[in-house]
């Protein structure tokens, strides 16, 4: 190493002319810049340009910092995914103050918990969350906290139950903020932006902390990763309120996008909105897929173009990813969490495989991939050694990513931060491998996987088994308890409408022959000693609860 001063540092330091922290606020800024009568958001009859959502951010941002809500602020918000929604994701960065979108199925009680936990000053709700928006402000009360100043929002396309709570209505409060409010570009692009908290299966969340730099780079990489072109007309299948919508608020700012916004997730409003606005990407789970692919082809009549699809959240099945291909939609499937900004890897496609037979197809494109252009790394590792796994397909190890799109931590939890990033490493909790080409295939939640016997099995690779079988729609397959074998796969299986058993016979028929369908692609003992047909429980977000499953029957793993 030379030991002389380097020049290149000298005199040659940062200053405005050649340094801006990294911050989403300027993607939106460019959008309404260049693009200002572009369409931005499609709601109903609703029609706004780039300048509008740009105006109006502006203006809830000014309402905000009028109440002097700012840096080290948080502002909580429980929305569906409508315009407010998207304004919520522009607004907040403008006054340096941090997002933190709630799961909108949460129970009051662990609403109560993230506004208290995150010390939220302001809540904006929707009128269709309002009662569990109540009783969680109920609850503060009771505890002798102060609650948060409460905006309420009322939907002109939301014609179900609830009453709009709250000291202020969204649009009065939009209005009056101050239209030329200028956006406070972060200090340092390290500061957090936003606040998401984890899921949990058993005790409280843990708050993902999230930077700007983070959020603006990962909102590139969608771009990249994707192919997207400029101006998309953007379906948000996906809530927005998980891992900020996987980055697409600011994503679609970078590409002068339209977001086509979705109250929930319905095979005919989609399809008849894909129809009419010409929908030309969306994401989601592969519950969302599925449910696609399931639905009647009359459905799909008219649409005539190869809609793109990025699927993530859960190991899509195989079968999912050829219904998809058969529908002549273009799947992209990522890979990630909450703690990576959602996806942060791709399964990069490569030109050898058009020429193989579906089947091959379908496994390559079922892998989790290689890391986003903008992450700096992803691997498989031995957990102990902290080494990389040989490259082989079959020598499991953890998941684990480094690099700029990686969280700052949680908040208010520095032993489950530093364990997080234990070796230098954020530890993902996946279990996977790593291909000679150097993908990586998921093969299981450490906690997922069934020991049987001295025998390790992937109940990933089960469930990929089970939907091969046209009457599977969904399906977990979680260890039960044996006496003999320790543990032994069972599986709970979502049965399509048609093909639902109606007699105690015809379901037993029924499990008997996914039992033997199993054993026609699997090794024995991998598969199901039994079958129970249930409605598989999911989150908001399409990933299936398999902690109620595993509590269900007693597994090991049930805590």
């Amino acid at each position: 190493m030379p030991t002389h001063p380097n020049p290149y540092r000298q005199q040659l330091d940062r200053n405005p002319a050649n340094h801006v922290p990294l911050t989403p606020v300027s993607l939106v800024e460019w959008a309404a810049d260049v693009y200002p009568e572009r369409c931005a958001v499609v709601h109903g009859p609703l029609r706004r340009s780039w300048r509008e959502v740009a105006q109006r951010s502006r203006r809830l941002a000014g309402a905000l910092a009028a109440m002097d809500i700012g840096e080290g602020d948080t502002v909580a918000v429980m929305l569906p995914n409508t315009p407010p929604m998207l304004e919520a994701h522009f607004a907040l960065p403008m006054t340096r103050a941090v997002l933190n979108s709630i799961n909108t199925r949460l129970d009051a009680a662990m609403v109560a918990f993230i506004l208290a936990h995150s010390d939220s000053k302001v809540l904006i709700v929707d009128r269709e969350f309002s009662g569990v928006a109540a009783e969680a402000l109920a609850q503060l009360r009771a505890q002798g906290r102060r609650p948060p100043f409460v905006v309420g929002v009322d939907d002109p396309e939301y014609a179900g139950p609830g009453e709009r709570i709250g000291d202020a209505e969204y649009e009065a409060f939009v209005d009056g903020g101050d239209p030329a409010f200028a956006a406070r570009y972060p200090e340092d692009e390290w500061d957090a932006i936003g606040l998401n908290y984890t899921s949990g299966t058993t005790g409280n969340p843990k708050g993902v902390v999230v930077h700007h730099r983070g959020a603006y780079l990962n909102a590139i990489a969608n771009v990249v990763a994707w192919n997207l072109p400029r101006h998309p007309v953007y379906l948000w299948t996906l809530p927005m309120f998980h891992c900020n919508g996987w980055c697409f608020p600011w994503t679609l700012a970078a590409v002068a996008g339209t977001s086509v916004c979705l109250r929930k997730v319905d095979a005919q409003l989609i399809f008849g909105l894909v129809r009419e606005h010409r929908v030309s990407h969306y994401c989601g789970a592969p519950i969302v897929h599925s449910t696609l692919i399931a639905a009647p082809e009359a459905l799909r009549a008219g649409i005539d173009w190869p809609v793109k699809a990025m699927v993530a959240g859960a190991a899509p099945p195989a079968s999912m990813i050829e219904g998809m291909e058969r529908m002549g939609w273009e799947v992209t499937h990522v890979y990630g969490l909450t703690e990576v900004y959602g996806p942060a890897s791709v399964c990069a496609k490569q030109d050898e495989w058009d020429a193989l037979p579906l089947a091959e197809r379908v496994d390559r494109n079922g892998r989790q991939g290689v890391r986003y252009q903008l992450q700096q790394a992803l691997t498989v590792i031995d957990p102990e050694t902290m080494r990389e796994v040989p490259r082989d397909g079959e020598t499991m190890g953890e998941v684990v990513f480094r690099g700029n799109i990686v969280m700052k931590g949680y908040l208010k939890n520095t032993a489950a931060t530093e364990e997080a990033f234990r070796g230098g490493w954020f530890h993902t909790g996946d279990l996977g491998v790593l291909h000679p080409d150097g993908y990586v295939k998921l093969k299981d939640r450490a906690k997922d996987i069934i020991i049987s016997g001295g025998e390790n099995i992937s109940s990933i690779e089960v469930e990929d088994a089970l939907y091969k079988h046209p009457a599977v729609l969904a399906c977990a397959v979680v260890a039960r308890p044996d006496e003999k074998w320790g543990e032994t796969p069972l599986a709970f299986v979502e049965v399509k409408p048609e093909r639902m058993p109606a007699t105690p016979e015809a379901e037993k028929a029924l499990a008997d022959e996914l039992i033997e369908h199993c054993r026609a692609h699997l090794a024995r003992f991998k598969c199901p000693r039994e079958v129970r047909f249930v409605a598989v429980p999911t989150t908001s977000t399409g990933k299936v609860q398999k902690h109620l499953l595993r509590a269900e029957v007693k597994s090991a793993s049930a805590i």
